[in-house]
């Protein structure tokens, strides 16, 4: 497990590649996070989810896409609700489900860790979830073992995705590391990611490093 100790004021840790997943996971106190999470929208009154803390274990993650689904939705930071960003323009669908890690938030610090970027998204963080049984349902919230991620550059802005399983999973739920995974699902997530947004014959403005795991 990661040391409890790792400062949360600002530490980043050293430069080891494993830390990252870490650093990416602790939420930033800048001052342009505005966004929030998406119960604080239910018509019942706000709700907070817990947040992310360490030593790092598992998180809540809101769905926003699953594998099925060939439009990508992803939450509106103005309202809270689940909008359309835009159809896939590709035939590839998401090999995982796929969403935010709500209270957290890729800003100048996320973009610090990562070389050649020139800041963060600033936008929460994004989780890729790994389950045995098929979730055909979007907009959910669920528990995830965080495993890893991978690193990824779009367009000059730091854009990590965090890899994890399905907490409990049958098949998954054992699972620490993301070298645990058969290593076509962590092919399947990269080729995702490295082509979704681009038709053949266009140029990519993404790249993707090799993938990091959890420290234990």
């Amino acid at each position: 497990m990661v040391p409890s100790t790792l400062a949360v004021s600002g530490d980043r840790g050293d430069d080891n590649a494993v830390r990252r997943a870490v650093d990416y996971l602790l939420r930033s106190r800048q001052a342009d996070d505005s966004w929030r999470t998406p119960s604080q929208y239910t018509s019942d009154g706000p709700h907070e989810l817990p947040e992310v803390v360490l030593p790092l274990a598992i998180v809540s993650a809101y769905i926003e896409i699953t594998p099925f689904d060939l439009v990508k939705y992803e939450i509106d930071k103005a309202t809270g609700y689940l909008k359309v960003d835009r159809p896939q323009r590709t035939s590839s669908l998401p090999p995982s489900l796929y969403g935010i890690i709500p209270r957290t938030y890729c800003g100048r610090r996320v973009g610090e860790l990562m070389p050649a970027s020139t800041h963060g998204d600033h936008d929460p963080l994004d989780i890729c979830v790994f389950s045995e049984r098929p979730i055909a349902r979007a907009e959910v919230i669920l528990k995830a073992r965080v495993i890893g991620g991978l690193p990824m550059l779009d367009g000059g802005e730091a854009d990590d995705k965090i890899i994890a399983v399905l907490e409990n999973d049958p098949q998954w739920g054992e699972v620490g590391e993301v070298a645990e995974l058969p290593p076509s699902l962590v092919s399947r997530l990269r080729h995702y990611f490295s082509t979704y947004k681009v038709l053949p014959g266009e140029a990519s403005s993404v790249s993707i490093g090799e993938s990091y795991g959890a420290e234990r």
